[in-house]
């Protein structure tokens, strides 16, 4: 087994802070839409969720994911 130990940096990036967040949003909206019995509410926070995760593949692909191009690398 080796002892070397590449860390995959788990997210923590700008695309990855980003989606979290809107789709963290998105699911406490659609919680208390379903809890009020707001139906559209619920479903529009659905397409919320939908959008906060293409928003995090967009600036992953943009250069704002793990190690890419326009993020600073952190030491360790």
């Amino acid at each position: 087994m080796s002892t070397e130990h590449a860390d995959p940096g788990h997210g923590h990036s700008p695309a990855a802070w980003t989606a979290v967040t809107i789709m963290l949003v998105a699911f406490a909206i659609g919680t208390l839409a379903f809890f009020l019995d707001l139906q559209w509410l619920v479903w529009a926070s659905a397409g919320l969720l939908v959008v906060g995760a293409l928003t995090g593949w967009a600036l992953a692909r943009a250069g704002y994911g793990v190690d890419g191009a326009k993020t600073a690398p952190k030491a360790h």
